[in-house]
């Protein structure tokens, strides 16, 4: 059975639910493959997956918390910064 049969057989098995959405995924491999290689590849990450299902966070900044983000900014701008890979080394991971 060559890939296209097999294609044929997975769409003739599908739901009646599943044809506008198939159709969709199909006409975006179609035109634009890469959209669909990088979706499967996203969907099989599981931290990408459990970010994509998190709920909003909407509760509000606390006072203590925008005086830590002004600070964290001020000492950016400052240059008060520890390079990446020196804090990695600092963890043993450098």
């Amino acid at each position: 059975m060559t890939t296209k049969d097999m294609l044929h057989q997975l769409v003739n098995e599908l739901p009646e639910t599943a044809s506008v959405p198939a159709v969709q995924i199909l006409e975006y491999l179609r035109d634009d493959p890469e959209v669909v290689r990088r979706f499967l590849e996203e969907i099989k990450d599981p931290v990408l997956r459990a970010l994509r299902s998190a709920p909003i966070d909407d509760e509000l900044e606390t006072d203590e918390e925008r005086a830590a983000v002004t600070e964290a900014r001020e000492d950016y701008k400052a240059g008060r910064v520890v390079p990446h890979e020196e804090m990695l080394g600092e963890f043993g991971r450098g």
